[in-house]
């Protein structure tokens, strides 16, 4: 048996062209068979959940807002007690970024001192506003005021002419007898 160099050729030549009218054909059978199964699942109606039932009513005790306040370490808005340290405080460093100081003074001297530094007399410095130091003291926070200076640096000047009301003469006021230019 003999084959020629002809019949080959044509043989993969349709061999070809069958694979390349296959590959089309074969993915547009493929692309209807997902259309159909979405198309499907579309007409489906959606599932809806089933409600639970609804669970009874919790029966415990509502917390106490104040035993919150005082485990978490707030405070309510309550004054605040004056604080019984020998301290005096003379200047407040307030920091919007960064950890506030106070200048306190004892019988020792001054001493500059952060948020959270123990004091000479036990507490701890909480808080440093404008005005006033807020110390935790024996489980509550105590306040220490700002004290204005006992003398002034500079004083107002305060002439006698000042105090005396001025008077003014109404002799240039007064229109002059006799003839007008």
């Amino acid at each position: 048996m003999k084959f020629s160099l002809h019949v080959g050729t044509r043989f993969g030549s349709r061999l070809g062209a069958v694979c390349l009218l296959a590959l089309p054909v074969g993915y547009s059978i493929f692309l209807i068979g997902h259309e159909r199964h979405f198309r499907e699942h579309l007409a489906q109606p959606t599932p809806t959940p089933t409600l639970a039932p609804p669970s009874p009513a919790p029966t415990h005790v509502p917390l106490d807002a104040t035993a919150v306040v005082t485990v978490l370490g707030l405070t309510t808005q309550t004054a605040l007690l004056a604080s019984a340290e020998p301290l005096t405080l003379q200047a407040s460093f307030v920091v919007s970024s960064g950890l506030s100081r106070a200048l306190l003074a004892d019988a020792q001297g001054s001493r500059m001192y952060q948020v959270g530094d123990r004091l000479p007399g036990g507490s701890v410095l909480r808080r440093v506003e404008a005005n006033q130091v807020v110390l935790w003291n024996k489980g509550r926070e105590e306040r220490l005021m700002l004290q204005p200076p006992a003398a002034r640096l500079l004083r107002p000047f305060e002439s006698s002419v000042d105090a005396q009301p001025s008077v003014i003469s109404t002799r240039y006021l007064r229109p002059i007898a006799g003839p007008s230019e």
